[in-house]
């Protein structure tokens, strides 16, 4: 496998031009909602990678090795030795499309020398846990990682594409076939939880109406200043949901907002909020937040086993709660990470608006929020 960074900049273009004389099977590219609407860049990756899958979207930062850059398109160019990749997508109308286009994209992707399996995944017209269940319905005891694209704090349109320019209500994946690819994951939070608990009693999908038979925005207005109730959805980025199952207390997710209704009082989150589950609100500790990072990584690093020395690529997807919270302290969860993975490693990623990633625990793939996920890509020819 070979890998080789390359980014764009205004004052530049793509630098540098030398990747193209890789020939790669995948290029993996992300950037702002500003810099990809208009399709430009891809129609130069298009010209430099004529052969190339292309597959990207817009975020909320990228990450760049130790960096987080916002002015900048970044993108990794891959050529594997003795990979198959291939390709898929679905066009989503709306939230409750979500696991239709799950099974639809597992259906295409399943084979039995299926290895793993990358989503980009439009950020905000999207059950992701609904969109996960589906690809694992069909594709079974295989990795699924990604993450939704992001739009900074502004919450308008997110971008996906897929050999075509990036558009809204996309969601994309490639399945990664054989025996020689090697993919590690890794998910972890670092969020503490305060507050009393709560039952979700009335719930539909993604949609919480109640908690504890109240209507639920009336939970973060309680906890909220009046200039943060009036910036929502974005100010609630800082106060997650923590959710479980009670008959599973061990087994936690954490939720974050995509949209609120002040009409119905209502919440609209990125994941299942599934009626009799317990709620507990959350808040950032930087330190916390940074270890939880460094932990992610690890995970995905010790998931490449007898390849760890070799060339490829670490994918890092983390919140775009954590980066507001953190400001420029985020850049300690970038350094957290490429310390666990080492040098070796390509780094990119991007901040979104929810993570996919095996749970930590279970190994089951879900959608998290608020959680820094690092997928790992390399592969061991004899």
């Amino acid at each position: 496998m070979y890998a080789a960074s390359l980014d764009w900049r205004q004052s530049n273009g793509w630098q540098p031009q030398s990747a193209a004389q890789l020939r790669p099977d995948l290029v993996l590219y992300f950037g702002s909602r500003e810099m990809l609407a208009d399709g430009d860049r891809y129609r130069e990756l298009r010209a430099m990678f004529p052969k190339a899958c292309l597959m990207g979207c817009t975020t909320g930062g990228q990450i760049q090795g130790d960096d987080i850059v916002d002015d900048d398109i970044n993108a990794i160019a891959l050529r594997f030795d003795a990979t198959k990749i291939k390709a898929t997508s679905e066009e989503i109308n709306n939230a409750n499309d979500s696991r239709r286009c799950g099974e639809d994209i597992g259906r295409k992707l399943a084979s039995a020398d299926l290895a793993g399996v990358f989503v980009l995944s439009d950020g905000l017209n999207v059950n992701g846990s609904e969109l996960v269940a589906g690809i694992n319905a069909q594709v079974g005891d295989v990795s699924i990682t990604g993450g939704l694209a992001g739009d900074g704090s502004q919450f308008v349109e997110t971008l996906v594409g897929i050999d075509s320019p990036p558009r809204s209500r996309m969601i994309a994946a490639i399945g990664l076939y054989g025996s020689a690819v090697k993919i590690g994951h890794g998910s972890a939070g670092g969020w503490d939880v305060f507050g009393p608990k709560r039952r979700i009693t009335r719930a539909k999908g993604n949609v919480l109406l109640e908690l504890d038979g109240r209507p639920a925005l009336e939970l973060y207005e309680r906890y909220l200043g009046e200039d943060e109730i009036k910036a929502l959805p974005g100010s609630a980025l800082l106060f997650p949901l923590q959710i479980h199952d009670p008959k599973r207390p061990d087994h936690q997710i954490v939720r974050t907002i995509l949209a609120v209704d002040r009409d119905n009082k209502s919440m609209t989150f990125a994941g299942d909020m599934p009626e009799g589950w317990v709620a507990q609100l959350m808040r950032g500790n930087f330190d916390r937040l940074a270890l939880g990072a460094a932990d992610a990584a690890q995970q995905a690093r010790d998931g490449l086993n007898d390849c760890r020395d070799n060339d490829g690529v670490a994918i890092l997807v983390s919140c775009i709660g954590r980066r507001l919270l953190m400001g420029q302290r985020a850049l300690d969860e970038i350094e957290a990470a490429g310390a666990a993975l080492g040098s070796h490693l390509h780094r990119l990623g991007f901040y979104s608006y929810g993570e996919i990633s095996p749970h930590a625990a279970s190994g089951i793939c879900e959608l998290h929020n608020q959680t820094m996920t690092v997928t790992t890509i390399t592969e061991a020819v004899a």
